[in-house]
């Protein structure tokens, strides 16, 4: 029986301006994701408005990326309809295309600036799975990228709160919470990392082991879902793009392991 109403995606107005709890969601991931790693940074030897003035220009372009990508996959109803391109306020990201455009952003930054993109991007490891597992509450506030129908049996075995289940029951069914199984994965990634702090792995293993880890949940979590974008056909482009993340990842590993002499490691300055 359904007892609560689903919550509503605005959390409040500015007159004709609404805010959105996806929008305030994201940002809470974002600061998050600078506070942790913000301090490492520091503990690493980066100068303390480093990270600043890469995000300055990292989260705007992420979210350029973001819709890029989305768009392009969706090319057959945004061609005919190209006014709608930068309507973002109406939905329409993609996380693979926030995360290309930020790594890119990224290497040029740390060309200019001189410094090691491994090294930043190891730092940044936890911060970017910290980011994504925030940011997947936001579509649990839009009642949107969730799996296939479910009963409501099946997420009381869960052991959810009610309030969870009750925004899972969208247009008279329940669905599988995928938002909250990419979030779990990720904050478990999270911990994994920054216990590898520990190991002390070689520079840039961090960052792989980022990628290889959130692109295994992510290729399973997304054959649940009901909203993928698709390559052609059947084939969802998230999946295809994870298996392309994680072959890459080991390529990377073993031939840097293989080559790169003398050794650096993560706690190395």
């Amino acid at each position: 029986m359904n007892l609560l109403q689903a919550i509503n995606p605005v959390a409040f107005s500015l007159g004709p301006i609404e805010v959105r709890w996806y929008g305030i969601i994201i940002a809470c991931g974002i600061i998050l994701a600078f506070i942790v790693a913000q301090r490492e940074m520091v503990k690493r030897g980066f100068h303390q408005e480093y990270l600043t003035d890469l995000l300055i220009w990292g989260v705007p372009l992420a979210i350029i990326g973001a819709r890029i990508y989305y768009v392009i996959f969706k090319w057959d109803f945004y061609s005919q309809n190209p006014e709608k391109i930068i309507q973002i306020w109406h939905g329409g990201i993609a996380i693979h295309g926030a995360l290309i455009a930020s790594f890119l952003t990224a290497y040029f930054f740390t060309r200019k600036r001189g410094t090691s993109f491994w090294k930043l991007m190891d730092i940044m490891a936890p911060s970017l799975l910290i980011g994504q597992a925030v940011g997947r509450w936001g579509n649990f506030m839009n009642q949107e990228a969730h799996g296939g129908e479910v009963t409501r049996t099946f997420l009381e075995n869960l052991k959810l709160p009610n309030w969870i289940i009750e925004q899972m029951y969208i247009e008279g069914k329940y669905y599988h919470p995928t938002f909250l199984y990419e979030s779990v994965w990720n904050i478990i990634g999270v911990i994994i990392l920054i216990l590898l702090r520990k190991v002390n792995l070689l520079r840039g293993e961090m960052f792989l082991f980022y990628l290889t880890w959130y692109s295994v949940g992510r290729f399973f979590i997304e054959g649940m879902r009901t909203d993928s974008l698709y390559l052609v056909g059947e084939l969802r482009t998230a999946q295809v793009v994870s298996l392309l993340a994680i072959a890459i990842s080991i390529i990377l590993f073993i031939y840097r392991r293989l080559t790169i002499k003398p050794a650096v490691r993560y706690q190395d300055k």
